[in-house]
């Protein structure tokens, strides 16, 4: 029996230069680990250099008190023997010596762990992919940028600020891929930062350079005259600001001159402001499931509230669970979701942790137009399989989800597979149900939502979810739909058992009914 793990990590790139090459947290954490010894290496290289001027400003001050005593009587200086022969040491060979000791390169320890480090190194695109993540966490989560700024983010450990250079970078990420909106957003944070008095290499100008033409490209014609003035009295020889304020006024003229009503110029502006505020990407499902994300727009009544439970169950009289039942909650009612409280251990969780680690691999999805298997930008968590074989607790754990759900688990999945057709693949059915292990807190975000009935589950460390994704009639029940809310502030680890509809037909019998 094979076991699906699945790693997911805060600020996950979400577009790789390689395939997923910094999407977990552990190979984030070698970075950090990296960074260290490089800082440990340059920190040396330092010690090195001030011991060496150290040297050097000794050999100076001994220098100065002594010529400082021979310039007065030069004659009666040399006329001492020893003075002379130690004045012709060392301009001979003393002086030659201070030459190599100056010469001397400290760098090369330190230049050549940079070079050794350096493969291991994020690269460009990786970096943007960064950004894009920070993004989509904004926008999910509906954060304002001084708030990501000024690092307020909820359940955070290490507070952390972006500079001006940083919301510039954003800023210039959003642009490049045409997303405006995002443009406008980072620049105007980066212009603030500035009118604050923060110190940068950044100046106005490039801020109000691609502000101003952010601005534009959203239809807010006025704003973008407004922002290309304030760069030219900052630098009136701009020349792409001098070319684009001549092309605004132009613009503004023609419309004055077609004569168009002043309600029709409302009603356009009105237009215009409608669709600013929207990412570039941005569509109608994709508000119902940021919502859930953040907890809003949870579709639970208080009456429906009130038949929900909490209980303790043994598995249908299971001989393991009659002396320690399973503490049971419910989640949802329809679909059902239920959830269970302590059913995997600390230590269970971190044999599991350990066997996935070394085989965790970049999460694939169903390509529609080529029918393969594909990564993709919105799926960046790492998965791994784990067959009860290779370890006596993976074994147990699934044993005690066949002894708490009352399916057979001998035809779960055994194999990730990587063509299309996998159920076909294994001969046994659909996925009738799912259990998922959350194997880790997360301090802000993360949740499992289901956008068809409006529900949200949050993770909690040793609990697991379980519900049917058929109907007992073998139809498909498309309300349990479900997506995973990226990881605000810190990492979640999950873990996946799907139960196939094989070897369930006396478990579970089909109903007459398509929809029971």
């Amino acid at each position: 029996m094979i076991w699906y793990i699945l790693i997911v990590g805060i600020l996950l790139p979400q577009s790789l230069a390689h395939p997923g090459f910094f999407t977990s947290i552990g190979q984030m954490t070698d970075l950090i680990h990296t960074e260290k010894d490089l800082v440990t290496s340059l920190k040396d290289y330092i010690k090195a250099e001030e011991d060496k001027l150290e040297q050097i400003k000794k050999w100076a001050e001994k220098l100065d008190r002594l010529t400082s005593t021979a310039t007065k009587d030069p004659e009666g200086f040399v006329g001492h023997p020893v003075n002379a022969f130690k004045l012709m040491k060392r301009l001979n060979t003393e002086w030659s010596e201070l030459e190599n000791l100056v010469l001397k390169d400290t760098s090369d320890g330190f230049i050549s762990n940079l070079t050794i480090q350096r493969q291991y190194f994020p690269n460009d695109e990786d970096q943007v992919g960064a950004a894009k993540a920070l993004l989509r966490l904004q926008d999910t989560y509906n954060l304002d940028t001084d708030t990501i700024s000024k690092g307020n983010l909820p359940g955070v450990k290490h507070k952390s600020f972006l500079t001006v250079e940083d919301c510039f970078e954003l800023g210039k990420v959003a642009y490049t891929e045409a997303d405006y909106y995002h443009t406008e957003l980072w620049m105007e944070q980066a212009l603030r930062q500035l009118d604050e008095g923060e110190v940068s290499t950044i100046d106005k100008v490039s801020v109000l350079d691609y502000l101003s033409y952010a601005v534009y490209q959203q239809g807010d014609l006025d704003k973008a005259l407004l922002l290309t003035k304030k760069l030219l009295e900052l630098d009136p020889e701009h020349q792409r600001a001098n070319g684009n304020l001549k092309y605004f006024e132009y613009i503004m003229a023609k419309e004055k001159d077609a004569n168009k009503s002043a309600s029709d110029d409302q009603s356009d502006r009105k237009t215009t402001l409608k669709r600013k505020g929207v990412a570039v990407d941005y569509l109608p499902e994709r508000q119902k499931y940021e919502m859930l994300c953040r907890g809003e727009g949870i579709k639970m009544t208080p009456r429906r509230q009130k038949k929900l439970f909490c209980r303790y169950h043994d598995g249908n009289r299971n001989p393991k669970f009659i002396l320690a039942p399973a503490k049971q909650e419910d989640e949802w009612d329809k679909p059902r979701i239920i959830r269970f409280h302590d059913i995997i251990s600390d230590a269970e969780i971190e044999i599991v942790k350990d066997l996935a680690k070394p085989r965790l691999s970049r999460a694939t999805v169903h390509d529609p137009e080529t029918g393969k298997l594909t990564t993709a930008q919105y799926r960046v968590s790492k998965s791994a399989w784990l067959s009860g074989y290779e370890n006596p607790v993976v074994s147990r754990i699934n044993m005690r989800i066949q002894d708490l759900t009352g399916l057979d688990v001998s035809t779960a999945e055994e194999l990730q597979k990587d063509e299309p057709d996998a159920f076909k693949e294994l001969g046994t059915g659909n996925r009738i149900a799912t259990w998922l292990f959350y194997m880790s807190d997360v301090s802000a975000g993360g949740a499992t939502v289901f956008p068809e009935v409006g529900a949200s589950v949050w993770p909690k460390k040793g609990t697991a979810v379980f519900w049917y994704n058929l109907f007992a009639s073998g139809e498909g029940d498309y309300s349990t739909r479900h997506a995973a809310c990226p990881v605000l502030v810190g990492n979640k680890w999950v873990s996946n058992k799907w139960l196939h509809e094989r070897g369930q037909e006396f478990r579970r019998p089909c109903t007459l009914s398509e929809l029971e």
